[in-house]
């Protein structure tokens, strides 16, 4: 993203009768000084920014932390091969003008351009409500946050702006700032929003982050810097808001049932709203299967394949793995490889199928960002990790809803390996499988053991594919960023 081309307009949601965040008229407005003069307007300015979450969880931005990870792989097509750049996230063969890579890049940029706008103008807006601004101020600081630590995990050393950028030629001076820095920017803006933002909304502000969803935010952070301790005592905190598993599994993902009581945030969409809509079985859907599966004509993405290592690493009775992976049965699946560790099916995504569909290529499931099975099983790594408290209280819980029995009397790094096992299953598809690896270490190991499997059965793949080696753990900075910012490329790219 070049700073110099950033739209400090936003696409933006109106008022109404009431906040939510869905309620939408789109149309933009300039970011001039003249602009933020009362509440309103700071009310969609903050809107915005979540619209522009809506665009990172409807692009590629998946085959960055799921395709790239061992979960899932893409259909190849002989006849169609303008997916390429896609592929070569999955098998490692990336280059630094790699269009998807550039969009996140771009897309996770403008989120912390649009924060730093709104936190430089806000406290010149007389409000009413004190306390509404400070929740405005906490909801633009957890999206900075939280824009920065996938950058920051993703990419390492990067461009950090802690407010506007008003002078374009300004953008780059100081060129990319430590891991350290970075996150030390990050940790402070989710305390910040822990402070300033309610535990709850009404229905109407449904999909507004919460003090619980910056208490995970942090705890994660805190996880990923081995920073265990701290990782328990954000966990713990939110265990005592409120929330719970959903009885059901499968309720998580079903547009039926969104921001039910395991949702700790969730990006929100609405097919019935023009713009507003998700797409992710358009996505991530066999290519052979869309007219016996979405009822239109034509072809699916055909992305985030599921591998036959995911689909393998449910134990038995596991009831999570028929309600996140289906098998499409056609003759139509012998032209293509995938099928054949599965008998000729086609598996794909089911978390993100809920037929019928009123419109090609329009949705309505959310996307589940975090959920609190997740924070249990974040927080009994964490409790492992110390040897203080009682993992299995909350590494059991969802194992019961999974129909599993309970586990008790392991080793420490016995535990470990089960939490993160349940780890993998429980979030699968969600985009945390590439950062797992990351965190624990395993990337390495990992993805080059997976890489094997995948040369075996796909005769495709090169001798290339999968090489796996320490800088690749680090996506290169786009390309157009280091031609025109001047950007220091990462080591190795």
């Amino acid at each position: 993203m070049k700073l110099k081309y950033i739209v400090l307009g936003f696409g933006l949601l109106s008022l109404s009768s009431c906040n939510h965040l869905l309620d939408v008229k789109p149309y933009t407005f300039s970011s001039g000084d003249n602009y933020y003069e009362n509440e309103g307007q700071v009310l969609r300015a903050v809107n915005g920014v979540y619209s522009q979450l809506q665009g990172l969880y409807t692009s590629d931005f998946n085959a960055l932390t799921e395709m790239r990870a061992d979960n899932t792989n893409y259909q190849f097509d002989a006849t169609d091969r303008g997916a390429q750049q896609r592929e070569e996230i999955d098998e490692f063969l990336m280059t630094p003008s790699n269009t998807y890579m550039n969009t996140s890049w771009s897309l996770l940029f403008g989120i912390v351009q649009q924060s730093n706008v709104i936190l430089s103008r806000i406290e010149e807006v007389p409000f009413g409500d004190q306390a509404l601004k400070e929740q405005y101020k906490g909801e633009a600081k957890f999206l900075r946050a939280f824009a920065h630590f996938h950058l920051v995990r993703l990419f390492g050393e990067i461009p950090l702006h802690s407010t506007e950028v008003v002078n374009p030629s300004d953008a780059f001076t100081e060129g990319k700032a430590s891991v350290d820095e970075v996150y030390a920017l990050i940790i402070q803006d989710a305390k910040d929003a822990i402070a300033s933002l309610p535990e709850r909304y009404d229905e109407n502000n449904a999909g507004r982050v919460t003090k619980g969803a910056a208490y995970t935010l942090l705890g994660d952070v805190y996880l990923t810097r081995k920073e265990y301790g701290e990782a328990v005592t954000n966990f713990t905190e939110v265990t005592k808001l409120g929330y719970a598993l959903a009885p059901d599994y499968a309720s998580c993902f079903n547009p039926n049932d969104k921001n039910n009581e395991e949702s700790v945030f969730e990006v929100q969409y609405d097919a019935s709203i023009e713009g507003e809509n998700s797409n992710f079985i358009f996505l991530f859907g066999p290519r052979n299967a869309k007219l016996k599966l979405v009822g239109f004509t034509g072809n699916l993405g055909g992305s985030n394949i599921p591998t036959p290592s995911i689909y393998d690493a449910y134990e038995p009775g596991d009831l999570r793995r028929d309600k996140s992976i289906q098998l499409f049965d056609d003759p139509s699946n012998s032209a293509y490889a995938e099928a054949k560790a599965f008998d000729g099916k086609m598996p794909f995504i089911k978390k993100y199928y809920h037929a019928p569909y009123i419109e090609d290529g329009r949705a309505n499931e959310n996307w589940p960002v975090y959920r609190y099975a997740h924070v249990l099983l974040m927080l009994a790594e964490a409790l492992n990790e110390t040897g203080s408290g009682d993992p299995y209280v909350h590494l059991n819980q969802v194992r019961k809803r999974a129909g599993l029995k309970p586990l008790s009397g392991l080793s420490k790094d016995a535990l470990r390996q089960k939490i993160a096992d349940e780890q993998r299953v429980e979030v699968a598809f969600e985009s945390h499988r590439w950062y797992q690896l990351l965190r624990t270490g395993k990337a390495e190991d990992v993805m080059n053991a997976h890489g094997e499997e995948e040369k075996k059965r796909l005769s495709r793949l090169s001798n290339a594919s999968y090489s796996v080696i320490p800088h690749k753990l680090l996506l290169p900075i786009p390309q157009r960023e280091v031609q025109v910012n001047g950007i220091e490329q990462n080591p190795g790219w």
